[in-house]
């Protein structure tokens, strides 16, 4: 049984599967986290939709470069939760079948290419009042050395 976190499934509403990867990145003590301005301005964990045909660990190098425009290095696998949401980019709601992996934030290439994100550093604890998402609050806390 994969764990539910934030709101429940609308009912009535069709909700489409979106799984994702995610990362947890760890470096000097700080955390790197997406700062996304548009739609609703919020702190993420880096990371984003796993396209079909798309290995997970693909699309988590893929997202986080998207997001922050950073290479990562040492993914190891943490855990996986769900959550429903609504997708504004996409028009639709959606189950989203979140895959989170811990990693090393290995060298800075570019600011990042997805639009309206900012790469932004804080201490983990911070991070848990930063982040949105209750289950990405729950990942970092299951990651205990950081905390």
């Amino acid at each position: 049984m994969i764990r539910r976190y934030g709101n429940p499934p609308q009912p009535g509403r069709r909700h489409h599967p979106r799984p994702g990867a995610y990362a947890l990145l760890a470096r000097g003590g700080r955390l790197l986290l997406t700062y996304q301005a548009t739609p609703e301005p919020e702190f993420q964990l880096p990371g984003g939709g796993i396209d079909p045909g798309e290995s997970g660990l693909r699309a988590l190098h893929r997202e986080v470069f998207e997001e922050t425009g950073w290479t990562i290095g040492s993914a190891r696998w943490l855990g996986t939760y769900r959550r429903f949401a609504f997708m504004p980019d996409y028009g639709w709601f959606a189950e989203k079948l979140c895959h989170v992996w811990i990693a090393r934030p290995i060298l800075r290439l570019s600011d990042p290419t997805e639009p309206h994100h900012s790469a932004r550093w804080a201490s983990p604890r911070a991070a848990l009042d930063l982040l949105a998402d209750p289950g990405a609050r729950a990942m970092l806390m299951r990651f205990r050395p950081l905390i």
